[in-house]
């Protein structure tokens, strides 16, 4: 097993797969590295999955990327030295991750749910040469990280599968509506879809993303 910056699990991709890919999940606040690593079943064989356990401990096998807290009108306001480093960790683990299994960079997806989508969305947008693709579900993006975006050359060809609920209480669908806008500003291509459900994947948005990951092409 590779020795990587992050705790983590892994399930190996087939034995029989000449060019495997590479699937990095983040889990979202207060969970841990079980909780996406449920999804590694459905996952194509073809992938390497590894689930991560974010940096930050909360409690009991809880964790998170960082710290945040909500203001009197329902802001969201983040410890930016928290989520900076463990923005730094998950590239740095990415690479590692990829160095170990022989993966080029073009055969690596980041995905995240909530506060893990906001990890995997803002590596993407930030370090895309580390990358291929990132799948983002119910999440968000940071307004911290618009200065750090890579530009238009560095984010050609890149993609990213983004889902969210109609009725997620935790991260309102006008989120995802904000990092869609942003994306067709870019070379980025995306692939978009809500679903009747709150702040949890359901099997048709699972069978979807699946069926996304297939289409990938290094």
């Amino acid at each position: 097993m590779p020795n990587l910056p992050l705790s983590f699990l892994h399930r190996p991709a087939d034995a029989a797969v000449v060019q495997p890919w590479l699937l990095v999940l983040m889990h979202g606040v207060g969970s841990n590295e079980q909780d996406l690593f449920g999804l590694a079943p459905y996952v194509p064989r073809n992938f390497h999955v590894l689930s991560l356990r974010a940096p930050y401990a909360m409690g009991p096998s809880a964790y998170g990327w960082f710290e945040f807290s909500i203001n009197r009108v329902g802001d969201r306001i983040i410890n930016e030295p928290q989520e900076a480093a463990a923005r730094q960790l998950v590239a740095q683990t990415l690479a590692a991750a990829a160095q170990h299994f022989g993966i080029p960079p073009e055969r690596v997806v980041a995905g995240g749910f909530s506060q893990g989508g906001i990890m995997a969305l803002s590596v993407l947008l930030t370090q895309p040469a580390l990358l291929h693709a990132a799948m983002v579900m119910h999440s968000r993006l940071l307004p911290q990280v618009l200065p750090l975006l890579a530009t238009a050359d560095e984010l050609q060809g890149k993609q990213l599968w983004l889902s969210h609920g109609t009725s997620d209480n935790v991260i309102p669908l006008a989120a995802a509506h904000a990092i869609r806008d942003l994306v067709k500003t870019l070379p980025v291509e995306l692939s978009y879809a809500e679903y009747p459900s709150a702040h949890e994947i359901i099997q048709e948005e699972l069978v979807e993303a699946m069926g996304w990951l297939e289409t990938l092409e290094a």
